[in-house]
């Protein structure tokens, strides 16, 4: 074992030496593999040992480097001429054809996926071997289980490591610390996305590493990363469920920055091709989160409907909400009508619960009531959800958003029926305000209005709304929500 990763550590790479450091790699992570056999944890296998314990124990750090330059350099294999054994001519290395199930197999045990999720789109072609087997083993050894008396150092050197640029003197309280150039991690971070194994180190780092978090929400280009994120979203009927949960939970986190939350509204996109329900020549990153989030609950409520990716979809708009700013319209008009959508479902819930009610008591079909129960209480709880976003953006920006408001007015008799209603009273006030106050100044402006006089007309009613009139509500921070 000391000597794999003394191999691992000492080749450089080279087309001669890639096959060698492709074949130890792969090894370590065939040798990982046991615990795939075992239900139970195994912390007393002897290749559990050897890399926690001992010799090895002491090149933590220096392995978890030498993996990540492996992942940021993304060598393409050499011709296949140049390979020690003859890897690709022979359709794998020695270990390869093994060591591909094993990293499938792996992959199950510490991910959000399960068995029989779709395979990823680019398991199909591998240009980049040791680079991706580099990822895998880094992924499998920052998961292993800590020990009774020791910590997993893997996960420590992942958590604690620091910028090349960082030039403090504080020594690192962590032993297991190294330097490495974040700009050159972030750059393969970005390009990487659409492998699922990039999407979930993207995931540990901004969970676990403070210093690479903290270095990620400083950029200036955070469309770079966002942008990919946002792809995975919405090809979500072509990802595995675990990929898609990984980009909506690191979405969640950087949602949960106002600093973020700010400045995705003034980074603005042209021409975005792979968003194809309307062409969108010019919007902002904050607009086109908001429309990928929103089409990826409705696709979870047509198609998978699953509670738990709808409910944090909501959480990221809600953390969002607050710091709405120039909503583009047709984002703005996808929020109503998300609501809208939501209100219908609504509705026909209701009327489904009510007929159950006025059948016989002793009726086999009486006994769907509770269903109908549930479903009412699991939509109205996701309609409040999406009231307190509106709210929230009313409350604190409604002057950066006239789209927004024109969209609530010209579909406001879509919140008549939650006026009265005992659960979402108190959330209705500021929606009841506003379309009061708006549709008031509209009907003094005349009649037959046009679209740009209506908006002129908004955009004016929003500097004289007295301040005073709308009740300041505040998000809190969201967080993931799963089963």
């Amino acid at each position: 074992m000391h000597f794999l990763l003394l191999v691992v550590f000492c080749c450089v790479s080279r087309d001669i030496t890639y096959s060698i450091l492709f074949e130890a790699v792969t090894t370590l992570l065939v040798l990982l593999s046991y615990q795939l056999f075992n239900k139970e944890v195994l912390r007393d296998s002897y290749v559990y040992q050897c890399l926690m314990t001992g010799q090895c124990l002491s090149l933590t750090s220096r392995l978890v480097k030498t993996l990540l330059y492996n992942f940021i350099r993304q060598e393409k294999s050499p011709p296949p001429d140049t390979h020690l054994f003859q890897s690709q001519a022979e359709g794998g290395g020695i270990l390869y054809g093994l060591a591909s199930g094993v990293a499938s197999g792996l992959w199950t045990v510490f991910t959000l996926g399960g068995a029989g999720s779709k395979p990823g789109l680019d398991q199909e072609q591998n240009p980049l071997p040791l680079s991706n087997q580099s990822l895998l083993l880094l992924l499998v050894l920052a998961n292993l289980t800590d020990g009774p008396d020791h910590p997993n150092g893997y996960r420590q050197a992942v958590m604690c490591f620091k910028n090349t640029q960082d030039t403090s003197s504080i020594p690192s309280p962590q032993p297991h610390t190294f330097q490495i150039n974040f700009n050159s991690l972030y750059t393969a971070l970005c390009e990487q996305q659409k492998s699922d194994q990039a999407t979930l180190l993207l995931y540990t780092l901004l969970h676990q590493n403070q210093n690479m978090r903290t270095y990620m929400l400083s950029r200036t280009d955070m469309e770079n990363l966002v942008i990919p994120i946002l792809e995975i979203l919405y090809h979500v009927e072509d990802r595995n469920s675990h990929h898609v949960y990984m980009a909506l939970i690191i979405l969640l986190i950087l949602t949960e920055e106002d600093s973020f939350n700010r400045s995705i509204h003034e980074v603005v996109l042209k021409n975005i091709n792979w968003y194809t329900e309307r062409t969108l020549t010019e919007i902002s990153l904050g607009s086109l989160l908001i429309l990928v989030v929103i089409r990826t609950i409705q696709f979870n409520m047509t198609r998978t409907r699953d509670k738990y990716l709808h409910t944090n979809c909501l959480a990221a708009l809600a953390n969002m909400s607050a710091q709405f700013r120039c909503l583009h319209q047709y984002a703005a008009q996808r929020i109503i009508s998300l609501f809208a959508l939501l209100s219908k479902k609504h509705n026909k819930v209701l009327e489904q619960a009510t007929q159950s009610l006025r059948r016989p008591v002793g009726s086999d079909e009486g006994a769907a009531l509770p269903d109908y129960a549930q479903d009412l209480n699991v939509i109205e709880e996701v309609i409040r959800m999406m009231l307190e976003i509106i709210n929230s953006c009313l409350s604190n920006s409604l002057h950066h958003n006239p789209n927004l408001v024109y969209a609530l007015l010209y579909k406001r008799e879509l919140f008549e029926q939650f006026r009265s209603h005992p659960s979402f009273q108190d959330i209705m006030q500021n929606l009841d305000t506003v379309i009061g106050f708006f549709s008031q100044r509209l009907e003094q402006a005349g009649a037959d209005l046009s679209v740009e006089r209506v908006q002129e007309v908004i955009k004016k009613g929003a500097v004289a709304l007295p301040n005073d009139r709308l009740k300041v509500t505040h998000t809190h921070a969201h967080t993931l929500t799963c089963s």
